[in-house]
């Protein structure tokens, strides 16, 4: 099992993949923490602290672990209700085409 400081860091070593995103996402792993993607910057920024997202993402660490082994479809886990999203959803729409491989 992943730790979100793992995720955190396998985040960090893919940040050009949300170059382009414009917008600042937040994964919210409920009581795990949350991850701040700021792809207005360049290189994009991820970290644990962060503040006014455009687009929330909620997910479990384990359902965002398979999201990102490409185990767990992004539509399925919307339509699931295993991911919830918040705010702009030309992000995430955006985002989930980012994070596959």
């Amino acid at each position: 099992m992943s730790t979100i400081d793992q995720v955190e860091a396998q985040m960090k070593a893919r940040a050009t993949s949300f170059a382009g995103l414009n917008a600042v996402v937040k994964f919210d792993f409920g009581s795990m923490g949350a991850i701040f993607v700021n792809g207005k910057t360049m290189p994009p920024s991820i970290s644990q602290q962060g503040t006014d997202p455009d687009t929330t993402l909620a997910i479990s660490l384990d359902d965002f672990i398979k999201l990102s082994e490409g185990k767990l479809a992004p539509t399925m886990a919307f339509m699931t209700g295993k991911l919830k999203v918040s705010g702009n959803m030309g992000v995430a729409m955006k985002l989930s085409s980012m994070l596959e491989d």
